[in-house]
């Protein structure tokens, strides 16, 4: 959420960053009028209760005075006040909360730093690492190599749930587990992070914290007779856990990574991106939270980047990072960074990771603070988070990157402890 002092002061600041990014009907008149109305009626409701304050004083000495009828007529106007503040009062709740959902609804503003631009054509790729490698035959991509080493099975996925579902089994499960074992222990060992394994299922204000409700509800499963709701990312929860805390600034920053499976609503054109496990309605991803100080924030950011590309790098899979333009933002980014690992079966670049620094966007939203030093005046943390892989993106990558004319894919080195073999071979009679 803005600081309403924004809206108040730079309106026109803000309504251009709107324009920038093609959020044109974010209510931002509406909250400025709603704002204006509603320091107006604490204005009045001041005035009337001040007023009413002095009355029932002066009643009192009315009385004492035996000036009954004088004590009478002020009697009335009192009642006549206790009308008025009720009425002002009733309106001040529905303009607050108002305010609120106008508030909720207005996306977080770019920094400075990030291009202009209409949509994801207008990205930039800001650096490309490694080389793709040069096939001496055509290579395949990964749901052609998946179902002939029966590791992918796209049928009985639909006939358990569904379209956008399939089922990983054998060395396929495995793989998929031993990238998730493989990155938290990265995380852990090398960069840092605490591991939190949160709930997969969270209240409503928890999105509505992060920046995923009210706007993107449709997006999102829920359990309507308990009121809870399938997390789309680890980020909810894990950002959740300082909602409506003072923390320590010397614990910062603090960094978090976890693992979940993910739930969400895809919604695609027909014919776009339903072949294969590139978009699902369940995945699994390994993600990092972190939260900071103001003055560390894009610090954080360019740490939690390379801590995201390290995992690229280990794997040995091209891959590059691209900046988002101000139409492709999130509603919650001030500025993000994706990367996109390189997939030539496909043909195409595979977004892996979105790296984001949020300002105190979410922060404001969760209501998470720190206190710089003993006694000092509670500020916002800065958060960010960063996917430290996603799957099963990065499943397609190696299957299509490894891939060998016989049919077999080769596992990275990196994975080999974790899986137990070197290679992934077609089963006998196939």
């Amino acid at each position: 959420m803005l600081d309403i002092r924004l809206l108040r002061e730079e309106p026109e600041r803000v309504k251009q960053a709107m324009i920038d990014l093609n959020a044109v009907d974010a209510p931002v008149d509406e909250a400025i009028a709603l704002d204006k109305r509603r320091r107006e009626i604490l204005v009045e409701l001041e005035a009337l209760k001040a007023e009413r304050n002095t009355g029932s004083r002066q009643i009192g000495a009315l009385m004492r005075e035996g000036k009954r009828d004088e004590a009478e007529k002020l009697k009335a106007r009192m009642s006549e006040l206790g009308g008025q503040i009720d009425t002002l009062e009733s309106e001040l709740r529905r303009v607050e909360a108002d305010l609120q959902e106008a508030m909720l609804n207005i996306p977080n503003l770019p920094l400075p730093e990030v291009p202009v631009g209409k949509d994801d054509s207008e990205n930039v790729v800001v650096k490309t690492v490694g080389e793709p490698r040069a096939f001496d035959f055509t290579p395949r991509p990964h749901w052609e190599i998946g179902e002939a080493l029966d590791i992918l099975d796209f049928e009985r996925g639909v006939k358990l749930s569904g379209s956008r579902f399939y089922v990983m089994k054998g060395l396929g499960a495995k793989l998929q587990r031993a990238l998730i074992t493989w990155m938290l222990d990265v995380h852990i060992e090398q960069h840092g992070y605490t591991e939190v394994y949160p709930p997969f299922v969270v209240r409503e204000h928890c999105l509505v914290g992060t920046g995923n409700l009210p706007k993107f509800g449709d997006n999102l499963y829920r359990d309507v007779e308990d009121d809870l709701w399938l997390i789309p990312t680890a980020e909810v929860p894990v950002t959740n856990l300082y909602r409506d805390e003072i923390l320590d600034g010397s614990q910062l920053p603090i960094k978090h990574v976890a693992y979940t499976p993910c739930f969400r609503r895809e919604k695609m054109s027909a014919g776009k991106d339903t072949r294969g496990i590139k978009r699902g309605h369940q995945f699994d991803k390994v993600e990092m939270v972190k939260f900071c100080t103001p003055e560390t924030g894009r610090a954080e950011l360019d740490s939690l980047i390379d801590n995201a590309e390290d995992i690229c790098r280990l794997l040995e899979i091209p891959y590059r990072v691209v900046q988002m333009c101000t139409g492709d933002l999130s509603f919650v980014a001030a500025i993000k960074f994706d990367l996109e690992m390189w997939a030539p079966g496909v043909q195409e670049w595979l977004e892996v990771s979105s790296c984001s620094l949020f300002t105190d966007f979410q922060a404001r939203r969760a209501n998470i603070r720190y206190r710089p030093e003993p006694k000092a005046r509670p500020r916002y943390v800065y958060t960010l988070n960063g996917s430290g892989l996603a799957l099963p993106r990065v499943v397609i990558a190696i299957l299509e990157n490894y891939q060998q004319e016989d049919g077999s894919v080769v596992v990275p080195a990196v994975l080999r402890p974790y899986m137990g073999v070197d290679v992934i071979t077609p089963p006998q009679g196939r």
